[in-house]
């Protein structure tokens, strides 16, 4: 005689793994690493300080 099986954790594991390869998909599809976030932001933050500096004080 086998050993009987829970059919509910069977079924849990099951959609674990596929919300786990559909997260994995949508990471390789949209996700940036943390570099990149990073260095995006360094760069918005260098232009908004140099359109800072370009700006005339007519007042």
């Amino acid at each position: 005689m086998t050993t009987p099986i829970n059919l509910n954790k069977v079924r849990k594991e099951k959609s674990r793994a596929e919300a786990k390869a559909q997260a994995d998909a949508n990471a390789a599809k949209f996700g940036r690493t943390k570099a990149q976030r990073l260095l995006e932001t360094a760069r918005e933050d260098l232009a908004a300080r140099r359109l800072d500096q370009l700006k005339f004080d007519d007042e």
